[in-house]
């Protein structure tokens, strides 16, 4: 099985969001696929539900989308765009990326976009996923999800099953995938 420490435990009612770059760089490429297999297993028994954004980076353009920072704050606002509905003042776990400065930023713009009439977002925290298991559970699902976009694998759709009844929706941007 897992060691302790491997498996996430989200409490009740918790909520995966995933962003995913259509690309086979994703961390949950770097797995075999029986230790998926057995990961999604173990987590699907848990109480979660999942929502993910798929974003075909061959398909945008721009001058926005050249720079690393606009285009993580870009997409993370369509994702939690999407996400609004299912959100109250939720606390926002977000693998840590770029220097302190730019998460201070992403922090706010979330806050300033997200919270209108009521708090959509109370706080914005980032950890390493290799220290996290609720980020660890984001990879392996939003791994899933992925995986079922790309025509280069074999079977692209076993690992989506397995995380489907778990799902709430996936948004796939722009649209025209496959």
């Amino acid at each position: 099985m897992f060691p302790r420490q491997s498996v996430p435990a989200p409490s009740r009612n918790s909520f995966v969001l995933s962003f995913l770059p259509l690309s086979p760089l994703l961390c949950h490429f770097n797995y075999g696929d029986d230790y998926r297999q057995r990961f999604l297993e173990a987590v699907c028994e848990f109480d979660f539900f999942h929502l993910s954004f798929i974003l075909n980076q061959a398909k945008i353009y721009g001058p926005g989308f050249s720079y690393k920072e606009p285009f993580y704050k870009f997409t993370a606002k369509l994702l939690f765009e999407n996400a609004k509905p299912y959100l109250k003042e939720a606390i926002v776990m977000i693998d840590r990326n770029g220097n302190r400065e730019f998460r201070i930023q992403l922090e706010k713009y979330l806050k300033g976009k997200m919270n209108g009439d009521r708090e959509t977002i109370k706080k914005v925290k980032t950890e390493s996923s290799h220290s996290n298991n609720l980020l660890q559970l984001a990879d392996m699902v939003g791994g899933a999800v992925a995986r079922s976009y790309r025509t280069d694998k074999e079977k692209p759709m076993v690992f989506r099953r397995m995380v489907r009844r778990r799902e709430m929706g996936v948004q796939v941007w722009p649209r025209g995938l496959k």
